[in-house]
């Protein structure tokens, strides 16, 4: 014991022992700096410059122009506007659709591997291949619009009219990524005691109300973080607007998203400064929205 206090207490021991300590780290850190660190702070370089891609890169600081020119840019509220309401609209849909799959499956209905297997399959399918699967389906005289004529409901024209075009690209979204969420759910649900479940019966609770009382108290954790990833994952929403748009947002900008949107000011406009800013502005709002979620559904108790 005295051996191990003198060593506590000599200051090259613990220069020694931390210097150890940080070359075990040292892996970690170098990846973290490499692909995270040095990234952001290139891209806060980039904020602040404008910068000239043909004949040879130049950067010119401007200061803060990029930002200001935010407040200025019509296309960037039209692809905020879409994107919050498509945040809006999936991230609670597709939560109360995957609680309810996992809750099915829990409750020991028959075939139940075979269900998870067939609700599972389409979010192992590539998001491209899905997106042309529905566009297919959303085509004018495609099997959408069939079974609508069929049931005596109006078709739509989904992939040319801007009210219906960003739902239907909703409507895959929810359809392919419950499922994923829904496996969290399940692990969640099965891994609550049965015991407490038996204590509720004993007291007179009938199914809802241990549904109501037990069930969804005790998910909230699990609730932020499904609510959480919903709202990274749709906020991120790219490569489905970029395939029913063919990169433009349209019709009449009704597929434009925030990340569609930087694609275009990197790629079609070569405004890299400008593309920086947005992504900040989309990193901002992720970011105060998830605060808001761990506030909402005590993400803390995790």
């Amino acid at each position: 014991m005295f051996e191990i206090n003198r060593r506590r207490l000599n200051p090259r021991w613990n220069i020694t022992e931390d210097f150890a300590g940080y070359m075990f780290m040292m892996p970690t850190i170098l990846v973290l700096g490499t692909f995270v660190v040095l990234p952001i702070l290139f891209a806060v370089f980039l904020s602040l410059q404008k910068v000239q891609l043909l004949g040879g890169i130049q950067y010119e600081f401007i200061g803060f122009r990029n930002f200001t020119r935010l407040v200025e840019d019509e296309r960037v509220w039209i692809a905020l506007r879409n994107t919050a309401e498509y945040v809006a609209i999936v991230v609670p849909t597709q939560t109360v659709v995957a609680l309810i799959l996992a809750v099915t499956l829990n409750s020991g209905i028959r075939g139940k591997n075979w269900w998870r297997i067939l609700y599972f399959l389409p979010t192992v399918t590539s998001s491209a291949v899905l997106t042309l699967i529905f566009m297919w389906i959303y085509n004018t005289e495609g099997l959408l619009n069939d079974f609508l004529a069929f049931v005596g409901l109006p078709t739509y024209n989904w992939l040319g009219d801007p009210a219906v075009a960003l739902k239907g690209i909703m409507l895959m979204n929810i359809w392919s990524t419950a499922p994923f969420f829904m496996v969290i759910y399940l692990a969640a649900l099965q891994d609550i005691p049965q015991t407490v479940y038996e204590a509720a019966e004993l007291d007179g609770a009938n199914e809802w109300r241990q549904f109501i009382y037990i069930t969804i108290p005790l998910l909230k954790p699990v609730t932020f973080f499904v609510v959480a990833m919903g709202v990274i994952g749709t906020f991120q929403l790219f490569d489905q607007s970029y395939i029913f748009s063919g990169g433009t947002g349209g019709p009449n900008n009704a597929t434009l998203t925030v990340v569609l949107l930087v694609y275009q000011a990197v790629f079609r406009n070569l405004q890299m400064g400008y593309a920086a800013a947005i992504a900040f502005l989309l990193a901002s709002v992720i970011i105060t929205l998830t605060i808001i979620a761990r506030r909402l559904f005590g993400g803390e108790q995790i």
